[in-house]
This record gives structure tokens, sequence and C-alpha cells, in this order.
């Protein structure tokens, strides 16, 4: 494919406010909205700000917000002055900022007015610029923010040697080969690796969501997922955006099961994406406090973790709607394979659909293509994949043998096409040479009515070298106990995939995003033996 500046995610969303100007594009829940044109209009006075303090083409802009539209703003106008935006969590502690802000070579970070302690002390020791984003929207009686001002304080500029012709935007191209967006792995099995996506990358992935999802400006989701992460940012609020379509942040800056539908209907909702864990807590409020009333949506989607198709089955019959299984990773700017919605083909519980907008195949370690139903590893290649890891040789050697992107993930295609995600490839669990899909044992544990949530992994053992245990936490008012787990386990196991132990919590280790983290999971049970 021909690279231009059309195919840049710059212009794919100059070109949504352009065809629809006065349509809604972002909604803070119960405050304000502003629509399209008005969105690329701050954006544009953002950008400026930051070329004026001196921001080059290839500057990383590290960026630290709940789930603001200030983060929105500074976010599309740091990738619109062709500098690199490095979404922090704001839950990080001093040493992690310092860690990321110095793995990116940041040389400005972003705060929300308030402003986050922890980070601004990690750049103040790294002799980082800061600088504060807050959205002025006067008081108005039709709760419009149309006059909305962006202001951009900044502690002090960074070193700029810029001459005038940098310092507007008029003169800035957004190039396919810029380097708009570096986020780090989730580092689950090893250190985290730093991924550079470009803006043909995330241009790639947003039209093959919007492709998949028949995502037009009719459509409009809220959004309840963190903005640091590419679930959120890319599917949730980038592919919206690109299609003219319309998102609401919650007034918290975050998820809340207590106005989450209140807002789905408020704003007219016709889907929303989550992980799992987020859709067992909606599950949960259903069953103990339900709504009058629930919006009729064209699909719920599912991402980030394994979906139990206990849990899938219940989502569908709640809230009528279907329930698509999708797979994704950072390093393909989200999106890899999805169930189609109902009028494109079947959606299959326990499996994550089919590839969508790139190419993907099931390699055995010798690089040879396997045939349906033989597990080996998910293998893609397309424009939305990463050229490769930041300053990280060995890590590229590994991922990219064979011309292919290696996920590290063990799974098979079916008759039909449809991949099935046996689990990460480091996480299986070696039984005395059976080798165990703790996925599959979590999707058991969970079609059991009193487990909310449960998690398998595989503990040392002297006999058989690794040996299964299990973590759950039992749904509330239930009093289920290990005897009950291990009984429902031996009916609907074979017997050596029954976990020897289970735990009973009240809570398990979890990504910013919800994804329960399998290996903390067992360094923590194991360490309590």
């Amino acid at each position: 494919m021909e690279q231009s500046a059309s195919s840049t995610l710059t212009g794919l969303l100059r070109r949504a406010a352009d065809t629809f100007p006065s349509r809604r594009a972002i909604s803070v829940a119960g405050k304000f909205d502003l629509t399209h044109s008005r969105l690329q209009h701050l954006v544009d006075i953002a950008a400026n700000r930051l070329i004026s303090a001196g921001i080059k083409p290839g500057d990383v802009v590290a960026l630290t917000f709940p789930n603001t539209v200030e983060f929105v703003i500074t976010f599309l106008a740091v990738i619109r002055a062709r500098a690199t935006a490095a979404p922090l969590n704001p839950a990080y502690t001093a040493e992690e900022f310092e860690f990321y802000l110095s793995d990116s070579e940041s040389k400005l970070l972003v705060t929300s007015s308030e402003g986050i302690k922890p980070a601004q002390a990690a750049a103040s020791k790294l002799t980082i610029p800061c600088a504060a984003a807050s959205l002025n929207t006067p008081e108005q009686a039709d709760n419009e923010a149309a006059e909305a001002e962006f202001t951009l304080s900044l502690s002090h500029r960074p070193d700029s040697d810029s001459n005038s012709d940098h310092d507007s935007l008029s003169g800035l191209t957004n190039d396919p080969s810029d380097v708009a967006l570096f986020l780090h792995t989730s580092g689950t099995t090893s250190r985290p690796k730093g991924v550079p996506l470009t803006q043909h990358n995330l241009f790639s992935s947003v039209r093959n969501i919007q492709s998949v999802y028949r995502l037009t400006e009719s459509d409009s989701t809220v959004i309840v997922l963190p903005l640091f992460h590419v679930h959120g940012l890319i599917c949730g609020l980038l592919s919206s955006i690109g299609a003219g379509a319309a998102v609401a942040l919650p007034a918290a800056g975050r998820f809340s099961a207590s106005t989450f539908w209140k807002d789905m209907i408020k704003y007219n909702a016709t889907w929303y994406t989550a992980v799992p864990t987020i859709h067992q807590i909606v599950l949960d409020r259903h069953q103990n406090n339900p709504e009058p009333v629930y919006p009729k949506l064209r699909f719920i989607r599912s991402c980030s973790a394994s979906l139990a198709p206990a849990i899938l089955g219940r989502l569908e019959e709640a809230f009528g709607a279907p329930v698509l299984e999708a797979y994704a990773m950072t390093e393909a700017s989200h999106l890899m394979a999805s169930n189609p919605l109902p009028e494109d083909g079947p959606h299959k519980a326990g499996s994550v659909g089919k590839p969508v907008g790139q190419e993907m195949r099931i390699l055995d370690e010798t690089g040879r293509v396997l045939e349906a139903e033989v597990n080996g590893e998910v293998c893609i290649k397309g424009p939305n994949v990463t050229n490769g890891y930041k300053n990280n040789p060995d890590a590229n050697t590994a991922a990219f043998q064979f011309d292919w992107f290696h996920t590290g993930d063990l799974g098979y295609f079916d008759s039909d096409g449809y991949l099935h995600i046996v689990g990460r490839i480091k996480e299986l669990i070696n039984r005395g040479g059976e080798k165990i899909s703790p996925i599959e044992v979590d999707a058991v544990l969970l079609s059991h009515p009193d487990i909310a949530q449960a998690v398998a992994f595989g503990v040392p053992d002297d006999k058989y070298g690794e040996e299964i245990n299990c973590a759950i936490i039992p749904r509330e008012g239930s009093n289920i106990d290990e005897e009950e787990v291990l009984r429902f386990s031996k009916k609907n196991l074979a017997s050596f995939k029954v976990p020897k132990k289970v735990f009973i919590t009240d809570s398990l280790p979890k990504t910013a995003t919800g994804k329960i983290l399998r290996r903390l999971v067992a360094e923590h049970f194991v360490s309590q033996k």
C-alpha cells in the first residue's frame, strides 16, 4: 500500500471533522460536549502551544492523566506536531515514572492541572520540564463547551534551538512514518519492552476496527478503559472519532459501575468494549442491582484477556446483544482478530474470531505453517504491526523470526478459519509432560455459578515438575469452599487438569486495564505456602 499523508491517523481524524463538523465527538459525562470541528480546533491550538514551547518532530512527550478531555486534546496535539506521545499510568510510583520517562527519552511531561506528584518528582530528578494542560469551559445554560479554551502552562521551556520555520503548525505535514505513540509491553514475563507505533500503524489499526465493527457517525460509546493503554485509546477513542462517531468519558475520569449504564443511556450508546474483569463487574451489578432499562446495543466487545464462554453467555442473556471476543496486543497497534458482527458471520464462544486486515499464520518452531486444529505459535504481519522494539536488538531478533512477528501465544485455527488461543507459551503448565492451558481451567471454574473470578497457574512440584493450583474470588453472598471447587473441577476437567490446591481470596493482582497477572498470582500464593 502506498503511504501518503492520507494514510496517517491525523489525516483520518481531520477528514472526519471536515465531514461531520457539527456532530458530537466527545462528552464529559453530565458536563459538556465537544463537536468534531471544535475538537480539531482545540487540538490545533494545543499543537501550536507545544511547538512554541520548543517541541520538535520526533521529540517524545510523556502524558499522565486520568481519562479526561485534556488528555485527548493533548495526545492528539502531540502527534499533530509530529512528536511522539508516551501515555503513562497515573498510578505509577516515582521509581516507575523514572524508568518510563528515562526509557522513552521524554523531552516534556504533561499532566492535568492538579498534577501527579510522583511523575513530577521523577521528571524533576531527570531534569525533564513539566507542563499542565487544562480546558476552561465557561458555564453555559445549554451545557455546550463551544468556547472552551485550552491552556498549557509550562514550569520552564524545554531546551529549544528551534527556528521560526518550526514554530508554526501550518508548516508541518504529518508523515505515515512518524512515530506517533510510544508504549511499553505489560512485561508479564520480562522487563517491559518499548513499542514505537507510527502514524500509519495507528491509521491501519483504526481502519481495521472501523471495518470489522462497521463503525459510523451514528455510533456512540462510553470509554471504560484507561486511555494510556491501546485497548481504550485505539479501539474505544480513536476508532470512534475517526468514524465521526461519539465517545463519552465518565465524570470520575475512570470506570464506575454505578454510573456506567446511566451514561450509556444518556449518550445513546450503541456498543462498548472492555476487559473480562469489567464485564464481570457489570454482570455482578446487573445480578444484584439491575437497571430499570438497558440500551439497545449493536454489540458488546471483549478483549485483552480470555473471556470464558460462561461469562459470554451470561452477558448476551443479560443485555440482549452479541458479545464479540477479539484478540489484540500493543505490538499490533491493538487489533489482530475478532469475531464478526452477526450480519457478517457467526461468533463463537471460546474463539477470538478471524484475522482482521493482516496476515496470520500458526507456525511451529522451525517456521513451518501448521494445518487447522494443530497448536503452534500465532504469528502476524501487516501495516498495523510495529517495526520493532526500541533499542532492543535481542527482542527484535526473537520476535521477527522467519519474516513474521511472533506473538508468544499458542493457538490454532479451526476448520472455519476461526482462531482459538490456548495461552501464553510461557504460561502453559507442564505437569509431567502434559501441557495444560490455564485458560481452559479458568473457563471451567468461571462456569460455576458461585465463582466471580478465577485464575489457574502452575507451581513447582517435585514429582511432576509443575502442578496446577488456582485462586478464586467467590460471588457476593456465596460460601463456596475448596471442597466444592475440587468437586466441580473433577466433574468437568480431565483428572490431570484438576487443581491440586484452591486458594479462596477477595482480590487478585491485575494490570491497570484489569487483566489478571497470572505470574504475580502464582508468586503471591506460592509465597504463602
